[in-house]
């Protein structure tokens, strides 16, 4: 919301100044301008990254307004479903949590938390992690390596995301300039008209060059910034995931494993500590499996 609200002030503010000194033929030469610079920036977009990259550097305009997708309900159903697991674990061996790991989709533990089971990251670094502990438990370290290079994949390829969106911050002012030369060399071609026209026309050209430091320092710089700290949030819910299991991993019991994750999470979405215990006390009576209701 206060994204959304910085956005409109600054709209507003810039092109009321733009509307009030700018004319009537600046304003005309607007949708113009605007559509040749947001085209070739979604060009450059296109040129200097993978189709995927693109996609996702494009799709953070919208990310970084929503915000971070976890909340404080996800962090405790991440919990509620680590615990649960762990416990099966400790109780009756890997093999106790082998459906669950090996087929999520079919498994009642999972679907208590679709949000999670829903999210490829999540639901595959905390699957992943458990085997590899059931194949070989006497090196807890191999999980929290394994854990660790498959958060490193995931916040490297968004970022890669953000990095596309700060070159596009950084190539919007050149494109303006372009976008203002194209201006002027249409103006030369008129330059035996009355000084009136001549003067709208490069009043026109230079809001290439305008639009391209607007869009540069006043909308994309700031959400590839902001969108940057969206992806850091995200990836702390797979840190906390981690932190939980590899304290699991080091023969630490569930409750003292959950304990050291939830103090790992930022204050202002860690879950309530007596939520948390009743959530998971009333997890040990979930079945198995979806079948198995």
């Amino acid at each position: 919301m206060a994204q959304l609200f910085g956005l409109v002030l600054v709209i507003v503010l810039v092109f009321g100044g733009l509307v009030l000194t700018g004319g009537r033929a600046t304003m005309h030469a607007l949708p113009f301008e605007l559509a040749l610079i947001g085209g070739a920036a979604i060009g450059t977009v296109l040129i200097g990254n993978s189709l995927s990259v693109a996609r996702e550097a494009l799709g953070g305009f919208a990310k970084a307004f929503r915000g971070a997708k976890w909340r404080r309900e996800d962090y405790q159903d991440l919990l509620v479903l680590l615990g649960t697991l762990m416990r099966k674990a400790r109780n009756g061996g890997f093999v106790a949590v082998e459906s669950d790991i090996e087929a999520p989709q079919d498994s009642a533990v999972f679907a208590a938390a679709p949000r999670i089971l829903g999210d490829a990251a999540a639901c595959s670094l905390v699957c992943d992690s458990l085997r590899l502990m059931a194949l070989d438990l006497s090196d807890p370290a191999r999980a929290e390596t394994r854990m660790d290079q498959a958060i490193g994949v995931y916040l490297d390829q968004r970022m890669k995301a953000v990095a596309a969106l700060h070159t596009l911050a950084d190539a919007l002012p050149a494109l303006g300039i372009v976008a203002a030369v194209l201006g002027i060399i249409r103006t030369m071609g008129s330059i035996d008209q009355s000084p009136v026209v001549l003067g709208t026309m490069i009043g026109s050209a230079l809001l290439g060059t305008f639009l391209g430091v607007f869009l540069a320092y006043g909308l994309v710089g700031p959400v590839a910034a902001r969108f940057g700290q969206v992806v850091e949030e995200e990836g702390r819910f797979l840190d906390v995931a981690r932190n939980v299991l590899s304290a699991f991993a080091e023969g630490q019991q569930p409750g003292i494993a959950l304990e050291l994750g939830r103090a790992t999470i930022p204050l202002a979405l860690q879950p309530d500590p007596d939520l948390l215990e009743r959530a998971i006390s009333a997890a040990r009576f979930v079945p198995a499996s979806r079948n198995a209701a």
